[in-house]
């Protein structure tokens, strides 16, 4: 382990598994091949970026699920007894590899969602229909004794407008053509023929977001894309469009899709990712009439989870070992 921080001598090492919030990651890999070297918590709560430091002093390594805890340089500093960091995906935009590769902690990733690789989009769609269809206020109406309280609208012959066509994009146009969705799509550096390609029609940002009967988001949150759903292309929307976004929050301007939901300025919204994650509890977006929202969902199945994990183990087996693997730094 050339310039990496040692492991500890004489006691175990101490594994801190983060924001395990279904409390579920014990039972999706063998977490016991490790016993005889480490002590593994799992913890289930999300911790406030103020105690991060605080209540990850003790451990020696932690495990990381996505994106789901920043890990900035100021914060990977304050931890002197860090000596590994295992995080899921191949990317964690949230973590600052650099710092750590200074600092001499090694920093090891696993592949990516096996089986649930196409997880995101599932939910995209399981949030179109819910809202199509409004089947969560039917269901909630039925619990109550009530039977037809409301229209819903078919799909066939609608128009999908998808912002990002790669793979997700992709799928997203396969799925809407099965349904009988005419699919445009825009991208930043999409062309027509590359549309094609991917089952769409391309169409200008300014014309998807006036024509589209639902915009469906599947874009990488980076510099140039925070922020790309402006109060301009919200305000282009037709009245009764849907907006999905399963991506990233920021990929939205929050304030201005909240204004134009309390106001019916649009059909609806089905949002599973959120600019603050938990979501605030009092987030006026959490009891809108017009929203259908999940938490963060997108890749969190059984498959992709146990994917992670079984990795994850095998990742912090060869560091106490003294040889880890998948290094990002190798990629």
């Amino acid at each position: 382990m050339t310039n990496h921080r040692p492991l500890p001598n004489g006691r175990k090492a101490r594994i801190a598994v983060l924001d395990d919030y279904m409390g579920v990651a014990h039972r999706l890999a063998d977490w016991s091949r490790l016993s005889d070297r480490a002590e593994v918590t799992f913890l289930t709560h999300a911790i406030a970026p103020t105690d991060l430091a605080r209540e990850l002093a003790p451990f020696d390594a932690i495990c990381l699920l996505r994106e789901r805890t920043d890990m900035p340089g100021d914060l990977l500093r304050a931890l002197p007894n860090l000596a590994a960091i295992a995080a899921t995906g191949r990317q964690n935009r949230t973590l600052d590899s650099d710092t750590a590769a200074a600092l001499g902690i090694p920093v090891m990733t696993t592949d990516g969602s096996g089986n649930g690789v196409f997880a995101t989009v599932e939910l995209a769609w399981g949030l179109i229909l819910g809202l199509m269809r409004h089947i969560p206020a039917e269901s909630r109406a039925m619990q109550h004794g009530a039977w037809q309280t409301r229209l819903g609208n078919a799909l066939y012959g609608r128009t999908l407008g998808v912002i990002g066509l790669g793979r997700l994009g992709q799928r997203m146009a396969l799925v809407a053509r099965a349904f009988g969705m005419n699919v445009i799509a825009w991208s930043p550096n999409l062309t027509p023929e590359r549309a094609q390609k991917g089952g769409a029609d391309y169409a200008t940002k300014e014309t998807l977001f006036q024509t589209a009967d639902v915009v469906s988001l599947h874009l990488v949150l980076g510099p140039t894309t925070h922020g790309i759903i402006s109060a301009q292309e919200i305000a282009a929307m037709k009245s009764t469009a849907l907006l999905i976004n399963t991506s990233r929050g920021p990929l939205v301007d929050a304030a201005a899709l909240t204004d134009a939901l309390a106001n019916d300025r649009i059909g609806g919204a089905g949002i599973d990712v959120y600019d603050i994650e938990p979501l605030p509890t009092d987030a006026p977006i959490r009891t809108m009439h017009n929203v259908l929202t999940t938490p963060h969902l997108g890749y969190a199945v059984q498959e992709t989870f146990e994917s992670f994990y079984e990795q994850t183990v095998e990742n912090l087996d060869s560091w106490l070992n003294g040889k880890p693997q998948r290094l990002i730094s190798a990629k």
